[in-house]
């Protein structure tokens, strides 16, 4: 039971995809104008990573070396695509939103980098939860990035206003911006690492 905690909680904290090993910065920085995009696009890639992790330990020992990553990328695809067409379908607004970072996931390092680093080589409870803790740990990074830009740049945390928008800085909204949030919070998580 505790190599499974451990398999789970190294996604959140020790590994976090965004704040330690740095990957998935497109999606990082292109849907964290807010806090409840961030959110989505948390969920929306931690669903895919999942379900792909789940799959990708299942078909292992079936495909061959040779195609191993094309066969993983095309695993990958085919969750996104079935996403996308859900959000189409039953969240417009959200698909607005996200826009083109929906089917972006497919090159997202971290769903790639599962795959070949823990997936195809654990079983299926382990890479469920690696998948999970790795989804769930991109989602906080995202969610955090979001609420820090969408507070100092608007004054409001997921919608609802903390103080009024003059006292907001709009470079925070912009994509310098994301940038500047992404850097500060790097380095306090490194900090909060390095004492704990």
């Amino acid at each position: 039971m505790e190599k499974y905690w451990k398999i789970f909680y190294n996604g959140i904290i020790p590994g976090n995809p965004v704040f330690v090993l740095l990957l998935g910065m497109c999606a990082t920085l292109g849907t964290t104008s807010s806090a409840m995009n961030g959110l989505m696009m948390g969920v929306a890639t931690a669903a895919v990573l999942v379900c792909s992790n789940l799959v990708i330990s299942l078909i292992k020992n079936l495909v061959p070396d040779k195609v191993r990553i094309p066969a993983f990328i095309v695993v990958i695809a085919t969750f996104v695509t079935v996403l996308q067409l859900v959000v189409n379908a039953w969240m417009p607004a959200l698909n607005a939103s996200l826009g083109i970072f929906i089917p972006l996931i497919v090159v997202n390092c971290i769903l790639l980098g599962r795959a070949e680093a823990f997936a195809s080589k654990n079983g299926i409870v382990a890479s469920l939860l690696d998948g999970l803790g790795a989804g769930i740990g991109f989602t906080f990074a995202l969610v955090l990035l979001g609420a820090s830009r969408e507070l100092l740049g608007t004054g409001r945390l997921f919608g609802a206003t903390i103080y009024p928008e003059d006292y907001g800085m709009l470079l925070f909204v912009l994509a310098p911006g994301a940038f500047i949030a992404l850097g500060y919070l790097i380095a306090i998580v490194n900090k909060i690492r390095k004492v704990s």
